[in-house]
């Protein structure tokens, strides 16, 4: 059993979840000849569960977008795992991005289009389960943080989900939103090749405010773990193909900084992930490590690094290890910051 715990903030301050959530996304965000089977899936979800105190909910995130074509693919499979086991619904808390327009990755916080997002995001979960939390996939900079909130919270006021949060919000506009109305949690990519002065700068703010941070990608889309040894690893088709820290002129490069977490890792008798997100849930004690996984045997891995604390003689090797690697490649795919909305 995982024994550690985390309460979110703001209005869900008095809910527990496991220290390590679970990412939904590359469950469906696929290759459609490659189609995951949907009790290979279950098994994922319902092991991350399973492992829990009780009381605790395994904090789960999935996407209004999260399919081909930017289909709703993700949240019918977990209207189908519901109701399967509808007994899971009540240990699980949800969070679900959207608010993008349609058929693009461009977010819109106009009251319209949220109250669009959310009825389909509602409709296609069918009632099997409660969206505990929404959150806008980007900041919508054509509109203002606060009057987006405000849009927000007539959503809630219209019982369509419980709680706000945010996602690749800059310090400053997390702390604007949250004097409107409190933040449960907000989503940020943090890990050992991802830590830049404003993820440092969300993450002062939200301890401070007492927001739970939900840190994505925080296995480096799995480059951390050092199950990819090469590009060639990669099949078409997969998005990290368009990821310049994946391309082969950087690939060799970064590669470094993987071998040297392995060597700590195994000094710890622990694996690469493992200390990857343990090193993540350390940053903070509401920083929740939120690894995607579709398979039972690594869900358990992952969460078990909830429990694995590291000690200053390996903090001091990790910072260590940051200190001599410059990652090569973007954070994304080399566009410009501004068209993905990143830190909006």
């Amino acid at each position: 059993m995982i024994h550690h715990t985390v309460n979110l903030g703001g209005t869900a301050k008095d809910i527990t979840v496991g220290k390590v959530a679970h990412g939904l996304m590359m469950m469906t965000w696929r290759d459609p000849k490659y189609p995951l089977p949907d009790q290979e899936a279950f098994e994922a979800i319902k092991a991350g569960v399973d492992a829990l105190p009780p009381g605790a909910k395994m904090f789960i995130n999935s996407g209004e977008f999260y399919g081909p074509n930017l289909s709703t693919a993700n949240l019918e499979l977990l209207a189908r795992f519901f109701e399967k086991y509808p007994e899971y619904a009540e240990r699980t808390f949800l969070s679900v991005k959207g608010g993008i327009k349609p058929g693009t990755l461009s977010p819109d916080s106009s009251l319209e289009n949220l109250r669009r997002s959310v009825d389909l995001i509602n409709a296609t979960l069918r009632g099997t389960k409660k969206m505990d939390l929404f959150e806008p996939a980007r900041v919508d900079t054509n509109i203002s943080i606060e009057d987006a909130m405000k849009n927000l919270v007539q959503l809630i006021k219209e019982h369509k989900f419980d709680h706000i949060g945010l996602s690749e919000c800059s310090a400053d506009t997390l702390g604007r939103a949250n004097a409107v109305y409190p933040i449960a949690a907000v989503e940020i990519e943090v890990s050992l090749w991802s830590y830049e002065q404003e993820t440092k700068r969300v993450l002062a703010t939200a301890q401070e405010l007492g927001i739970a941070v939900a840190a994505y990608a925080p296995l480096g889309r799995g480059f951390l773990t050092g199950s990819i040894k090469s590009p060639d690893d990669i099949t078409e088709g997969d998005i990290r193909k368009r990821f310049t820290r994946f391309k082969a002129e950087n690939f060799k490069h970064n590669m470094a900084i993987v071998d040297d977490i392995r060597v700590l890792a195994e000094k710890r008798n622990i694996t690469p992930a493992q200390l990857s997100i343990a090193w993540i849930g350390g940053l903070g004690p509401q920083v929740i490590p939120m690894p995607g996984s579709s398979n039972k045997k690594r869900t358990l891995e992952n969460s078990a690094a909830g429990d694995i604390e590291l000690c200053q003689d390996d903090l001091v090797e990790v910072a260590s290890i940051l200190a001599k690697h410059e990652i090569k490649g973007d954070r994304y795919t080399g566009a410009d910051p501004k068209v993905l909305h990143l830190w909006g």
